[in-house]
């Protein structure tokens, strides 16, 4: 079974490729890398990246309102909207899917200004996350929603580095490998949706 979800993950990723290729990108990001990524183009993102939801963002987005330090670095990152299920034992990390990005668009500008780099979602964007995304030269990308258990395969490490009472919703760092994402909004405001 598991052969058939990878075939249709491939199959979908490969739909937006040029000549079947997927374009391979180590983060961090840089402002130059950014600004070559096109909208709909398929890439597989290595390096690290965090994890954060509603209630981490409403935490991040109530310091930087207060002009307090956030308790993790996100200048030049890329935050994926998941809340990873428990690992197994054995495992690195449980199923880690997207979570819808709306939820963070309240937010997202706030810390886009701080310098945050990009955002793993799915969904559309508002009008004013989108200005946000040009004005300060950042990226968001889509996952594909119900692949949560194949996502979880390209995360390679898992630790929480702040908000643990959260939970899931904690905010998690990762080093993934080859992770599969298209460019849902370019750094010229254009968008996929």
């Amino acid at each position: 079974m598991q052969s058939i979800y990878v075939a249709m993950l491939q199959g979908m990723l490969q739909l937006r490729c040029k000549e079947g290729e997927m374009r391979e990108i180590t983060l961090p990001l840089t402002d130059e890398m950014i600004e070559t990524l096109q909208v709909g183009e398929a890439i597989l993102l290595s390096g690290t990246m965090y994890t954060g939801r509603d209630a981490a963002h409403k935490k991040l987005y109530e310091l930087l309102q207060e002009g307090k330090s956030l308790p993790v670095e996100l200048k030049g990152e890329v935050i994926y909207y998941a809340g990873p299920a428990p690992a197994r034992p054995g495992e690195v990390i449980g199923p880690v899917g997207p979570t819808s990005s709306y939820r963070m668009d309240k937010f997202t500008p706030a810390l886009l200004e701080y310098g945050m780099k990009g955002m793993i979602g799915k969904g559309r964007r508002t009008k004013e996350v989108v200005e946000s995304i040009v004005k300060n030269k950042a990226i968001y990308f889509v996952a594909i929603g119900g692949a949560a258990a194949l996502l979880a395969e390209q995360v390679k490490s898992a630790e929480i580095v702040c908000y643990e009472e959260l939970g899931t919703e904690s905010i998690m760092k990762l080093r993934i490998e080859k992770f599969p994402v298209f460019v849902g909004v370019d750094s010229n405001g254009n968008s996929i949706y």
